[in-house]
């Protein structure tokens, strides 16, 4: 973790989801409210590098996603729950808070705003919706209906770009795998589901991550009615946190139209 996410003063605490499953959360830094959601295996201290950054603008709560971390994890699952989590996370943020999602955190994002969540300007990085990545997800899908979870762990690392170092802490885990295929459908462009997001969305990409994830998110661009695009020269999936937390900043404090920004 950086040196400005280790300085911050953090407010941990719980706030309960619609069915009563308690999800834990931390908040840092001062300003207008900015939630960050994890994407696959992720958990809320895996926000703070990025959260860091961001917190010297924005009031950063980031949160254990459901079955992660500090938070509960009520069965059956159903992407519905993990869209009032969020809900419930946001209301303790403050109104208006701006949202960002990593990986399928962007796809939840983008999810629970199409489903009315009010939100202020949101921002994704990569959701995977991409032939490759669909295949993986099958995959993985198998493993863990047969109760192979070790192997479905196994088989999404190999592929993932989750940083060596966090990898012997993510086995406990295994099991959201299968809530983030969930979120993710059938793997393709939600269409439909994104004409109904009246957000800002701002849909970033590397300009190092494979051709069908930067495909990926210039499709996811085309279907939002306020979508807007940018590639981040050399980076991959695992981006470097301050080479987005400004680009983050600046599309999340703007309130012009996209159009009306990309010519500014």
């Amino acid at each position: 973790m950086d040196e400005v996410s280790t300085t911050l003063s953090r407010v941990r605490g719980r706030v309960a989801s619609r069915d009563g499953t308690p999800i834990a959360y931390e908040r840092y830094g001062e300003g207008p409210p900015l939630v960050l959601v994890s994407g696959a295996l992720g958990t809320a201290a895996g926000e703070g590098s990025l959260g860091g950054f961001l917190a010297r603008s924005f009031s950063v709560v980031a949160y254990d996603r459901r079955g992660r971390g500090g938070s509960g994890d009520t069965g059956p699952y159903a992407v519905e729950r993990e869209i009032e989590d969020l809900a419930a996370v946001v209301g303790e943020a403050g109104p208006g808070a701006a949202l960002h999602g990593t990986g399928t955190g962007g796809a939840l994002v983008l999810a629970a705003v199409a489903a009315g969540l009010p939100a202020g300007a949101v921002s994704v990085f990569e959701p995977p919706y991409s032939a490759a990545s669909a295949e993986l997800r099958r995959q993985v899908a198998v493993l863990l209906d047969g109760g192979r979870r070790a192997e479905a762990l196994d088989l999404f690392l190999a592929e993932s770009t989750v940083p060596a170092e966090l990898r012997p802490g993510v086995a406990e885990l295994a099991h959201t795998l299968a809530y983030d295929i969930a979120v993710l459908g059938d793997g393709t462009v939600p269409e439909r589901l994104l004409a109904r997001v009246r957000a800002r969305v701002l849909v970033v990409d590397g300009g190092a991550s494979p051709v069908s994830t930067r495909q990926a998110a210039r499709a996811l661009t085309e279907a939002l009615p306020r979508g807007r695009h940018r590639t981040l020269t050399g980076q991959t999936h695992d981006v470097a946190p301050h080479v987005l937390a400004p680009v983050l900043e600046e599309f999340l404090t703007d309130e012009r139209e996209p159009a009306e920004a990309a010519r500014g």
